[in-house]
């Protein structure tokens, strides 16, 4: 008796992003704030940082609520409902609550029924990381539409009269609308993506910390983050393109953490790519956190053309990196 066997074609699903939103908060907290705090003179915080303004949530904009906002900028042009999205990832260091996510906060508000609903953190990275458990879900069909929330209230924790980092944080968040499908010509199709933990690394656990019952958030190893944060996102972005058979000069577009100005130009004269091919936000917004990359991306869509290629990288407190490699369709 001859048996036979049926051979399942596996379908390899793209990963595009559709719809992008942001919300960040109106108020901003300039230089001349921290100069009467700290007494030092407003080009101080200039040239460590390149920031300018910061975010700063009023009491009535918690993270569930700019969370809301955001989905609700990124619905104006998505091409699905919202009660197609069959996956919820919510990515955030500093959240309203751990239980009663943020995550859940938006499948209830928007009433999702049936998405798989998830938080993850992993530091400043983790927008990317919730990118790479989008795009898993997808490869492996266990999903096929997707939202992605990424943000921080980095002011609920933050020490203004911290000298050395306390002028570093701003507030915001983004909303990711993604799908296997490709719906527009301005769609932007995830090439490839990779994080990697690096407690194991210099300062690690120790470099970065949030510590909701006591100190709340500080960078006592504030060198050993620059010098890492450098480190890594070129390399990574470096390797990200060489993975791809491209080199920097394909590239149109790089966007970095927004944590430093200055790791910006550093990664930059890395990797031989003109400042001016960077889209950044860091020197009005602050250090929004991990949506901080997102958020610039979202908030410059429009420069974005057809056939541009982009590279997001991140580096996290704790320590972690993420990359990703974009094309817009």
């Amino acid at each position: 008796m001859t048996h036979f066997c049926e051979v399942k074609k596996l379908l390899i699903m793209n990963t595009y992003i559709n719809a992008t939103g942001v919300y960040i908060p109106t108020q901003r907290i300039p230089n001349s704030y921290f100069t009467r705090l700290h007494d030092k003179p407003e080009e101080w915080f200039v040239q460590r940082s390149g920031i300018q303004t910061r975010a700063r949530a009023t009491e009535k904009e918690t993270l569930d609520a700019m969370s809301i906002k955001a989905v609700e900028d990124a619905l104006r042009t998505a091409p699905f409902a919202i009660g197609e999205v069959d996956l919820i990832v919510q990515a955030s260091y500093s959240p309203d609550d751990t239980v009663g996510t943020t995550a859940h906060r938006i499948q209830r508000h928007f009433d999702i029924a049936g998405a798989k609903v998830m938080y993850v953190s992993s530091a400043c990275s983790s927008a990317i990381n919730a990118m790479e458990i989008v795009h898993s879900f997808f490869r492996s069909g266990i999903a096929t539409k997707a939202l992605l929330i990424a943000g921080d209230r980095n002011s609920t924790y933050s020490d203004d009269n911290d000298p050395a980092h306390g002028h570093l944080w701003g507030d915001g968040v983004t909303a990711y609308i993604l799908s296997t499908e490709q719906f527009s010509d301005l769609d932007i199709e995830l090439l490839d993506i990779e994080t990697r933990g690096l407690g194991n690394i210099g300062a690690g656990p120790d470099g970065v910390y949030l510590r909701p019952r006591t100190v709340g958030i500080g960078m006592p190893n504030g060198r050993d983050v620059f010098n890492q944060a450098c480190v890594y996102i070129e390399r990574f972005s470096r390797e990200i393109l060489e993975r791809n058979n491209l080199t920097v000069n394909d590239l149109t577009w790089f966007v970095s953490h927004q944590a430093n100005l200055r790791i910006v130009s550093h990664v930059c004269k890395e990797l031989g790519l003109p400042i001016e091919r960077t889209l950044n936000n860091i020197e009005e917004l602050g250090n929004t956190g991990c949506g901080s990359s997102l958020i610039s991306l979202a908030q410059h869509r429009g420069k974005l053309r057809s056939g541009d290629t982009v590279v997001v990288s991140t580096f996290g407190g704790g320590y972690s990196v993420g990359t990703m490699l974009l094309k817009v369709c």
